[in-house]
């Protein structure tokens, strides 16, 4: 059987203070035991739960871009050097500012299916 941790040994392992702790406990966050001098145990098991990382998706190609949208291209306008594509992927509509020759080249047209793959340094969420 696993030995249980003390208060402070649990937050250090979480990288939270004892305080936090405390509260996790009163709000049934986490599960504590109380030993023989009536001190809180944490269970090794806890601390593993709450440690845990999400374990993230794959791309399933070589590249680093996680985040891809698959769906059937709506309209594509071209003017200049650059041609703005719409795709409709599920309930999401996106819409890119590619090059020209690149809309040229994927043969991107209404009808199509294509993807959206989205790699930015900068990605704002808003509450829906």
């Amino acid at each position: 059987m696993e030995k249980d941790l003390s208060l402070g040994e649990a937050a250090k392992a979480l990288g939270v203070s004892a305080d936090t702790v405390r509260r996790w406990d009163r709000a049934g966050k986490i599960r504590t035991r109380r030993d023989e001098r009536n001190r809180r145990r944490v269970p090794a098991a806890e601390v593993r739960r709450l440690s845990a990382v999400p374990q993230r998706h794959r791309t399933g190609t070589p590249g680093s871009a996680r985040n891809r949208l698959t769906g059937t291209v709506r309209s594509v306008e071209s003017d200049g050097v650059m041609a703005l594509v719409e795709l409709q992927a599920g309930p999401f509509l996106v819409t890119a500012a590619i090059t020209r020759d690149s809309a040229e080249e994927l043969g991107l047209a209404p009808g199509v299916s294509a993807t959206a793959v989205v790699k930015a340094t900068s990605v704002m969420v808003e509450r829906g």
